[in-house]
């Protein structure tokens, strides 16, 4: 199976406990993460994609793009969030959902600040074509790569955990423990190896951004319990505060469903925003399974945020 996943992980001071290597130096005390781009809207402009903003300890960091052009960059004028002061991306993966913004946030932003949204991180093999049945290419980023770097911006390839902000974390690519298909699993992708080109045809799986102590995630192709499961091997072994982005569990079958709210409930998860690809009826399910509330497990909606220590607003249409 080919995997190229990239995971975020928030390492909170609220979460007790010594990680494993490689070991955080630095903890998370104020954090919160503001939901741009997702299906449900109380604010804003929905659509099949997500994007969110990360903010720990007065840092910010801009977790994928949406799927429009425009999307976000409308959503945050409803917000009144700016973006110019944020320098570093996260793309979670190739896909068109997470991607389909850079380029106009990038253009719009530096309009104010050369360094905004200038530096874009993302799993090895980011760029690797993905080749389609009728000769066509399925991955956007390879057309993009050049048109991003030549505003001046910069693509940083993670094949391994990296601390890409003072106790911001991306776990690098996730092992599947777990048999969790949420993904056709069908496909081609054509790699570099050893000078020369390959196609490894099967399953392909995608990336996603990822939870930990406390932390969002954003299209778990990976399955949740698989990504989780790796935050812990490689940073700590204690209970997961919350969770939030796409499960991608909308078409799943409710043993499945149920099966990953048991997992959950056993690591602990206090908080759950279920955005994008969860599903609404999957989401409801989770909640019961896990054993939360309205108030700790919700559908992540536009302009919906966590913070720590206070837990999710969802805004009144997801409330």
């Amino acid at each position: 199976m080919f995997t190229r996943s990239l995971c975020l992980l928030c390492c909170a001071a609220l979460i007790s406990g010594q990680a494993q290597a490689p070991l955080p130096d630095h903890h998370v005390n104020q954090l919160k993460v503001t939901i741009l781009s997702t299906m449900l809207a109380d604010q804003g402009i929905g659509e099949w994609g997500f994007a969110a903003l990360v903010e720990a300890d007065g840092r910010q960091l801009l977790v994928d793009t949406g799927a429009r052009p425009e999307t976000v960059l409308s959503n945050l004028r409803g917000l009144k969030i700016d973006l110019s002061g944020v320098r570093d991306v996260v793309l979670t993966h190739f896909h068109s959902d997470h991607t389909g913004g850079l380029m106009t946030l990038r253009t719009e932003m530096k309009k104010r600040n050369e360094a905004a949204l200038s530096r874009v991180h993302g799993a090895t093999g980011l760029f690797y074509s993905r080749p389609l049945p009728d000769g066509g290419e399925a991955n956007p980023m390879i057309a993009m790569r050049s048109q991003y770097e030549a505003t001046g911006g910069q693509f940083v390839e993670h094949d391994h955990a990296a601390e890409i902000l003072p106790g911001v974390w991306l776990t690098g690519p996730v092992a599947r423990k777990f048999p969790e298909r949420n993904w056709s699993g069908s496909g081609k992708v054509r790699t570099q190896r050893h000078g020369g080109r390959h196609d490894t045809r099967g399953s392909i799986g995608s990336g996603e951004h990822c939870p930990g102590p406390s932390g969002d995630h954003c299209c778990g192709h990976a399955g949740i319990v698989n990504i989780l499961t790796a935050a812990n091997t490689q940073f700590a072994r204690q209970a997961v505060y919350a969770v939030i982005g796409g499960l991608h569990l909308y078409a799943a079958k409710d043993e499945q469903v149920d099966w990953t709210g048991g997992q959950l409930k056993r690591l602990g998860v206090r908080y759950l925003m279920g955005a994008h690809c969860t599903g609404i009826e999957s989401l409801y399910r989770l909640r019961g399974r896990i054993g939360l509330t309205r108030q700790t497990a919700v559908v992540g909606a536009v302009g919906a945020d966590f913070t720590l220590g206070n837990g999710i607003h969802p805004g009144r249409v997801a409330q």
